[in-house]
């Protein structure tokens, strides 16, 4: 154990990267790259504080929304499981945190020089989640396993909500890079200063703007002062593999992950550029989620089933009872004067 920007944490490392993971939310919240010293993962501009520590009283600067209790503790890539966003009003009475039990829960930690492992039970939720890391030079494999306790089928989102911020992060410098097939905006109002059609369906990357006419390119990061957005991409049927790409000019460094398509068909990307003015926000934050899963939306686990299905393809994920699942997904950074394809950064290829 030690400790990272104030909180419990695992650390493993080689030659080429660096990784923590905190004890509490089990969010990896560190990915360096040593030869840059470049953690294109979001750090909250915010002091972060263990879950198990906050109480709405005491820490009124998180804010008083449902999701201050995740908000205190968020950093980097944290897990949604088992709903991808906001709980029903009766799930929150009972006290389901935002994104699920698993972002504030306790983690236990195997660690050694380049791989941990680790578990974590969520008593409310009757779910056990278990997760491997591995460190093979410049590319991390992650194994994770979700077995339901129950002895009832369970419809389940869930979502590896991957975030970006600074310094790899630039407005108007950041590029993307992703293989969708099919796009659409949020259906209804994501944050104060939305700029994209509401629920417009569109074709990567050119997303139909709210006002004016027009298209905005999403495969550069916004360059205005202030922005809001959320839009869901199916990831191409036709090809076995996923993935996204983020590449900054400035660092001259991509960074991405890959993962089977048929575990997560959704990408969703969020936007926060300095938009949302309450605590902790205060207008002070830059942001890019990568966010890859079962669903397209972050939404109630009602509504997420009554929607069933988008472009065709599932928007849940069924855990039959006393079973196991297990995915796979990949890691990759290198150093890059261009936008890499996912041949040179994964080692994949076009084949389905």
């Amino acid at each position: 154990m030690t400790t990272y920007r104030g909180r419990r944490a695992v650390t493993i490392e080689n030659q080429a990267l660096r990784v923590t993971v905190l004890q509490e939310g089990g969010h990896i919240a560190e990915i360096t790259d040593k030869a840059t010293a470049i953690n294109p993962l979001w750090t909250p501009v915010w002091p972060s504080i263990e879950p198990s520590t906050y109480d709405r009283r005491r820490f009124p600067e998180y804010g008083d929304g449902g999701d201050a209790s995740l908000l205190a503790g968020i950093m980097g890539h944290n897990l949604c499981l088992d709903i991808f966003g906001g709980p029903s009003a009766e799930e929150a009475a009972a006290g389901l945190p935002v994104h699920g039990e698993v972002s504030t829960a306790r983690f236990e930690i195997d660690a050694g020089t380049t791989s941990l492992a680790m578990y974590t039970r969520l008593a409310e939720t009757q779910i056990e989640f278990e997760r491997r890391i591995d460190l093979e030079e410049r590319t991390l494999r992650v194994r994770e396993r979700v077995t339901n306790l129950s002895a009832t089928d369970r419809p389940v989102g869930w979502t590896e909500h991957v975030t970006i911020g600074p310094p790899f992060l630039e407005k108007g410098r950041t590029q993307f890079v992703i293989p969708a097939r099919r796009s659409k905006v949020f259906e209804g109002t994501f944050g104060p200063a939305d700029y994209l059609a509401a629920g417009a369906e569109f074709e990567w990357p050119s997303a139909p703007l709210a006002a004016g006419g027009g298209v905005a390119d999403l495969g550069t990061y916004r360059s205005a002062d202030a922005s809001s957005a959320y839009t869901t991409h199916l990831m191409d049927p036709d090809r076995r593999d996923a993935f996204f790409i983020a590449f900054s000019p400035q660092h001259r460094l991509a960074f991405g992950y890959s993962w089977r398509r048929e575990d997560f068909p959704w990408l969703g990307i969020w936007e926060e550029n300095h938009a949302r003015s309450g605590a902790p926000w205060n207008s002070q934050s830059l942001t890019c989620g990568l966010e890859f899963g079962v669903s397209p939306f972050p939404e109630t686990r009602r509504a997420m089933i009554e929607r069933g299905r988008l472009f065709g393809a599932p928007t849940f994920r069924w855990l039959p009872a006393r079973q196991t699942v297990e995915v796979a997904y990949r890691v990759a950074t290198r150093a890059a004067t261009a936008l890499p394809d996912a041949g040179s950064l994964f080692g994949l290829t076009d084949q389905a």
